[in-house]
């Protein structure tokens, strides 16, 4: 067992699972769970972080009702953050970026911390030796025409560039309503057209800051794309694996 990780469950109750919300696509919440593990510095079993998987698709549609006033998600994401907290939850990761337009709330409901999606990009973007420059954002309207990445990646000294509105519905909404509707393999096309036409107007990496887009376009497509990219559910698992170091070291600190 790696230290870091026997140290944070020798200091901490035996309900010290990561709860993950989901269901925001389904299949996205299920990749994070599979990336979780597989970026995990593991070799048996017992090394993995505990995690709850919460994969409820009866959420409503989260740019549907910020853009066109549609069912509020909120009730059924408050609902899944409880379900979490009473289950044991020590941390809480939220797979959707649209969803994080509700953060605020998430952060205030729940009994413990809930990860930021974007914070976990713009540490991703720095882990890859990219602190500064043109950033291509590629996501849902609602995560883009509302600003979610924009704000906190120029606050980190970053400037987006945002596909046209015929971009947004065509090239990302189209690859991440065929993940949505399985039919995955017919996602990468549009999503790959989109990157390289950000590509094309300067961007020096781009997000796929819709969590459906990493299933658009997997890793093994990515070095022929011919820019660095970030994964909003790699970033996010990493992130959720760097608390578990982070709060390990903590609880075996010794007061001076």
């Amino acid at each position: 067992m790696p230290p870091w990780f026997h140290r944070f469950v020798m200091n901490h109750t035996a309900s010290c699972y990561l709860g993950i919300l989901g269901g925001m696509g389904p299949l996205a919440g299920a990749a994070f769970a599979m990336r979780l593990a597989a970026l995990t510095p593991a070799s048996i079993d017992q090394q993995h972080i505990p995690a709850l998987l919460l994969n409820d698709p009866r959420i409503p549609d989260r740019s549907t009702a910020r853009l066109y006033g549609g069912t509020d998600p909120w009730p059924a994401m408050l609902r899944g953050i409880r379900m979490l907290n009473d289950a044991g939850a020590r941390l809480i990761a939220v797979p959707c970026n649209t969803a994080h337009l509700w953060y605020e709330q998430m952060a205030q409901a729940s009994d413990c911390e809930v990860l930021h999606i974007i914070e976990a990009v713009a540490q991703d973007l720095q882990r890859q030796g990219i602190t500064r420059g043109r950033i291509g954002l590629m996501g849902t309207a609602a995560t883009l025409g509302l600003g979610l990445y924009q704000q906190t990646l120029e606050k980190h000294g970053y400037t987006c560039i945002v596909p046209t509105e015929e971009e947004i519905d065509t090239l990302c909404m189209g690859s991440i309503r065929a993940v949505k509707g399985n039919q995955v393999e017919a996602s990468f096309a549009p999503a790959a057209e989109c990157i390289e036409r950000l590509r094309m107007r300067g961007a020096d990496a781009v997000v796929l800051g819709c969590t459906e887009l990493p299933l658009a376009v997997p890793h093994a497509l990515r070095k022929s794309l011919g820019i660095p990219l970030t994964d909003s559910i790699d970033a996010l698992a990493l992130a959720a694996i760097a608390h578990y170091q982070l709060h390990s070291l903590e609880s075996e600190a010794v007061p001076a």
